[in-house]
Order: structure tokens, then C-alpha cells, then sequence
């Protein structure tokens, strides 16, 4: 992953794994955030992830062509943002309010796990509606 020269966007690169008149497959490698690490091959904590992309348009590419898959940098944010800010203080919310309301730390805890559960439920009932605000384009 690298980010553009302008700041303004997120580039990975990628394999096109299938391509047509509406819409091109790609295969990402996601790293993970040891990839710099020196024992990085030893480790069974790093993790290399493959993704398919799939990027909705015509482009003039074919299978097999190495291409960079460009996504808005604001989107990248918004992402965090979804998985893992929002949580993080709907979690501390409702762990701060049940610890004032003398629940008990144990219930405290096991609530503020709790209501997770139904955010990231709600998170993939709407995937659909929050996939078609993320856009990718390719770069050859």
C-alpha cells in the first residue's frame, strides 16, 4: 500500500484477474503491518491477506496485466472510522456509563462487549449501502 504523491488518494497493486464491459476483477495483496519486520517469514503473526476487487466500469486492461487500484484517501478514513473508531467510543460510552451506574466491573465489561455485537450487525446489514459509497478506479 502507498499513498499517492498529491496525498489524495491510496494505491495498492494488483493482478487483474478478470476483466469486462462492466466491471474488472483484481486480486490485492493486503500485508500486514509487519511486513517490515525482519522475521516477518519466520512468524506465523504476519499475515498476507488476497483480496478480490471488484471495480465497476470499462477498462482497457486484460487478465494477468500488473495494474494500482486507487481509492479516495477520505474513503480510507471513513473505513477506520466504521471499524474501528466508532466502536471504540460507542464501547468506552457504554463501559464508562455502566461503571458510573455502579453495575459492577464484570458487567460493565461484558455489556460494553455486548453492544458491539449489534453494531457491527447493523454494520453488515447495510454492507451493500456502504460498499457502493467506497470507489476504487485502477491505474494501469
Amino acid at each position: 500500500m502507498s499513498v499517492s504523491k498529491k496525498y489524495e488518494s491510496i494505491e495498492h497493486e494488483g493482478i487483474v484477474e478478470r476483466a469486462d464491459d462492466r466491471s474488472v476483477t483484481v486480486k490485492i495483496i493486503a500485508n500486514s503491518a509487519c511486513s517490515g519486520c525482519h522475521a516477518e517469514g519466520f512468524c506465523l503473526a504476519s499475515g498476507q491477506k488476497e483480496k478480490d476487487i471488484v471495480i465497476p466500469g470499462k477498462y482497457q486492461v486484460s487478465p494477468g496485466e500488473n495494474v494500482k487500484v486507487l481509492m479516495k484517501k477520505s474513503m480510507g478514513y471513513k473505513a477506520l472510522f466504521l471499524g474501528y473508531i466508532l466502536p471504540f467510543i460507542v464501547f468506552m460510552a457504554v463501559l464508562i456509563f455502566l461503571a458510573v451506574f455502579s453495575v459492577g466491573e464484570l458487567y460493565a465489561g461484558l455489556g460494553a462487549l455486548a453492544v458491539l455485537i449489534p453494531y457491527y450487525l447493523i454494520l453488515w446489514f447495510f454492507r451493500k449501502r456502504i460498499e457502493n459509497k467506497f470507489t476504487f478506479t485502477i491505474k494501469a
